[in-house]
């Protein structure tokens, strides 16, 4: 009986944990995916399905930048409703809608087929480690190039597009997700405060799609879940998500990328270290 509290406990101290670092991690440009791998491989934890807990992190993901961005989401759905009522409607809202549509796409395919095999067969802490400073290059080249000229375009369906196939590069663990599409906008035209706006509501629909995928295969699974702990952890993820959306939306606004770049390149370094010695 004791053993089984110790256990219970343990897995409670996991869930907490790594709710935490995905609500960290996941709005701000630092990967959560190889956070989390490489936490779990640290840490050893696996009493906790991560198939199943992945799963209800991107719906609990979703439902977070579902809840911040809600007014701008039922401004844009009630702007579909008009058009296709033929009714006058303002033309940045379809634009934004349909920008945020085809956005998804690139992530939610790659998402669903791609990233499970990576997942599975590229989650090592060497691979981490490379791609953490290699997005850290990528961000200080489009940092150099936003100094130098400073862009303020609006969004468009074309850039909509662009940005989701920035996305794609996080299907790599230690590629940040919101660092890709955040620099890929501000690549492209946008100011960093709109990219990361338009970037945070992209993640609705990707979230959504690659989450519905994951919950497929765990329902096909035999495999037992503990879907108490996860549901404290996704609670965790939650709360502290929803502060970070808006800690790094006013962050944006006055300050640079640069202090998560640097941190990127100090874990790749420890990463390696650690991989090295182990």
């Amino acid at each position: 009986m004791g053993l089984m509290v110790y256990c219970a406990y343990m897995q409670m101290i996991d869930a907490v944990l790594l709710g935490v670092i995905q609500g960290v991690t996941e709005f701000l440009p630092l990967s959560s995916l190889g956070h989390l791998v490489l936490v779990r491989q640290w840490l050893s934890i696996d009493a906790i399905n991560a198939l199943a807990f992945d799963a209800v992190l991107h719906f609990t993901i979703a439902g977070v930048a579902l809840f911040y961005f809600w007014p701008d989401i039922w401004t844009l759905l009630q702007s579909v409703l008009r058009k296709l009522s033929r009714l006058p409607v303002n033309q940045k809202d379809i634009t934004l809608f349909n920008a945020l549509i085809l956005g998804s796409l690139p992530g939610i395919i790659t998402g669903t087929f791609l990233l499970p095999y990576v997942e599975s067969n590229y989650s090592s802490a060497g691979l981490i480690a490379a791609m953490l400073l290699l997005s850290s290059i990528f961000l200080m080249f489009v940092e150099w190039r936003y100094y130098l000229r400073p862009s303020h375009e609006g969004i468009s369906v074309k850039r909509g597009w662009m940005i989701g196939l920035f996305q794609v590069l996080s299907m790599i663990p230690g590629f940040p997700q919101t660092g890709a599409m955040i620099a890929g906008g501000m690549q492209i035209g946008l100011s960093r405060y709109d990219a990361a706006r338009f970037s945070f509501m992209l993640i609705i629909p990707i979230s959504l799609g690659v989450g519905t995928h994951k919950i497929i295969g765990v329902l096909k699974s035999s495999e037992m879940v503990s879907w108490g702990m996860i549901a404290i952890g996704a609670g965790i993820a939650a709360i502290v998500s929803f502060f970070f959306i808006h800690f790094f939306l006013s962050f944006i606004k006055r300050q640079t990328l640069w202090p998560f770049i640097w941190y990127n390149v100090i874990l790749a370094a420890l990463v390696a270290y650690v991989n090295l010695i182990s």
